[in-house]
């Protein structure tokens, strides 16, 4: 884990080193300062030497000014190294994301996603700041009293080494006990983010069944399983400081028993003991620190653990090593194609799926709901994988492609439209980031989204809010396939992407695409059979195989199925009017 960790740390590898270093040489500047003190107590003010106070207190001066400004750069260095760490540490993670196909995200969920890349980073962060101070400050301020003191009066400083292990079992069964709780912890986490996003997503829904109750509830439940989970940590966790301040008390009390004899017999002088307390203050305020840190570091291994699950998870789909880069033409083939979200035999959503779809030609694909058309059509620029037999592209494998290339060539307009915060201009440019102002009017009123684009106050410079609220699902839908026809893609697929729209403007759409790319494979999935008549082949889907292929003319002819929905379509089509 730490392994995988360290690579996110890159540039910031300098600061990290120059802030221990920082912290080494304060901290051996700290400990001279009680050597100094003692020396002024017992060889200035005992002896009214006013001389020798004047320049020790001078040399105690400048080194514990010293020792701020060692203090202040490690502070700075280690702030500057632990967000740069975090910040290259969430670049990892989101660059990592873009490389996962769907099934990877299934895997994860998107709400974990988040929490990792929020949350988990966080934790990451401060436990990283910690470390290359306050870990390296602890044990060496530890290490150096403790010499100080054994030099002062070895008998002393064996008290510190009799409370050593007691203070360490203690800290090891506090980190067993808490370990497993703060991975639960951050699972359930991911419950509450998942909760809130389905909220805020749905949120219209909601308020339309009036069921604010019950989300409420819901949210509450699983906070309050965050509460009781993070209270019997913070319980197991507690234990920490009554056994640090046993510690420190104990050796405070059985520290002073016995200086107080060794004045009284002359062989401890004031001085000694003044500095010999102050040594026994820096040790244990290391211990204390210590057990912050081994704290911190249990609260953090949990989320390190999340991030680097995200890291090493290997996409499903990935280029070749020698990927082809250049489609020849937009030809389709499914060649004895099955396949499983969950790669289970048991479990196939398509199955003996046999196509054979020429460069060129216009698809329209039917089916009732859960047919497994959307997963037919998401197979061809692979964001899912065959699990068995090939789909070709191009009469090639889509597999031997080099995924952006494969990608770049086809274009997608999904079931659900999405749009982005930004500018319509913004938002279609997705399509062509190099298209100018006359080729994105040019494809919007190819997809009769010129009209209302202009109706707006902004026309195209108009801002859309996040998921386009503020435009309807027409729209949206119009707006989306302006920006998949400006890709000028060589096989266009459009999964029920003009269902909001009326059967006049579904018609106009068609119509325009025909004429305008003529070469390009367009694949049609509709509810409407009038939105597909006029294709030059449909696909019948059922149960997630392929009952039957042909013509409007031929379908109607052979395809019960086919005859039925389109009676059914007829006859409520008469009856509305």
């Amino acid at each position: 884990m730490l392994k995988e960790l360290a690579k996110s740390i890159r540039e910031y590898k300098l600061l990290s080193i120059l802030s221990p270093l920082c912290v080494m040489c304060e901290v051996v500047l700290e400990v001279i300062l009680p050597f100094l003190m003692a020396n002024i107590i017992d060889n200035g003010i005992y002896k009214e030497n006013w001389d020798y106070i004047w320049k020790t207190g001078l040399v105690l001066a400048i080194v514990a000014f010293a020792a701020l400004v060692f203090g202040a750069l490690a502070g700075r260095f280690a702030a500057v190294a632990s967000a740069g760490f975090a910040k290259n540490l969430r670049h990892d993670l989101f660059y990592k994301l873009q490389t996962y196909s769907f099934g990877n995200i299934d895997k994860f969920s998107a709400s974990s996603l988040v929490t990792r890349l929020t949350t988990d980073v966080t934790n990451v962060q401060n436990s990283y700041q910690m470390i290359i101070r306050v870990a390296v400050r602890a044990p060496f301020m530890m290490v150096f009293a403790m010499i100080m003191t054994f030099r002062i009066n070895p008998t002393l400083a064996m008290v510190f080494v009799v409370f050593i292990p007691f203070i360490a079992l203690a800290l090891g069964l506090i980190i067993r006990f808490a370990h497993p709780v703060f991975s639960r912890v951050f699972k359930t986490y991911d419950k509450l983010n998942n909760v809130v996003q389905e909220n805020l997503h749905g949120i219209r829904v909601v308020k339309s069944f009036v069921r604010e109750d019950y989300e409420t509830k819901k949210f509450n439940d699983i906070s309050d399983r965050i509460f009781r989970d993070f209270t019997k940590a913070e319980k197991t966790i507690a234990f920490n400081m009554p056994v640090m301040q046993l510690s420190v008390y104990s050796c405070i009390l059985i520290i002073s028993w016995i200086a107080s004899d060794n004045i009284l017999a002359g062989t401890m002088t004031t001085g000694q003991l003044v500095s010999m307390m102050t040594y026994v203050f820096q040790i244990l305020m290391g211990l204390m620190f210590l057990s912050m840190i081994m704290v911190m570091v249990v609260l953090s291994r949990a989320s390190g653990e999340r991030i680097v699950e995200v890291l090493k998870e290997t996409p499903d789909i990935a280029s070749p090593d020698e990927p082809v880069t250049e489609l020849n033409d937009g030809s389709i083939v499914f060649e004895n194609v099955r396949f499983s979200y969950s790669g289970k035999a048991d479990r196939m959503c398509l199955d003996g799926i046999n196509i054979k779809i020429n460069s060129g030609e216009t698809v329209g694909i039917i089916g009732g709901t859960g047919s497994s058309k959307s997963s037919l059509v998401q197979l061809i620029p692979r964001l899912y994988d065959a699990t068995e037999g090939r789909v070709l592209v191009g009469n090639r494998d889509v597999r031997e492609y080099d995924i952006e290339a494969l990608r770049d060539n086809v274009a997608m307009v999904l079931q659900k439209n999405v749009l982005f915060s930004g500018t319509i201009k913004e938002n279609l440019r997705w399509g062509d980031k190099d298209a100018t102002d006359e080729d994105i009017k040019r494809v919007c009123r190819l997809a009769c989204a010129d009209d209302f684009i202009e109706r707006m106050p902004d026309g195209y410079d108009t801002y859309i809010e996040q998921g386009g609220t503020n435009v309807s699902g027409g729209q949206r839908q119009r707006l989306c396939i302006a920006r998949a026809l400006l890709k000028k893609p060589k096989i266009l697929i459009m999964d029920d992407s003009t269902s909001a729209v009326d059967t006049k403007t579904d018609a106009m759409i068609r119509k325009a695409m025909l004429e305008e790319i003529p070469d390009t494979t367009k694949i049609i999935i509709a509810q409407r059979i009038s939105s597909v008549m006029e294709a030059d082949k449909i696909i019948i889907m059922d149960k997630g195989k392929v009952a039957a292929i042909g013509t409007h003319e031929q379908l109607l002819k052979s395809s019960p199925i086919y005859k039925e929905v389109f009676t059914s379509q007829q006859k409520g089509s008469e009856e509305n009017v």
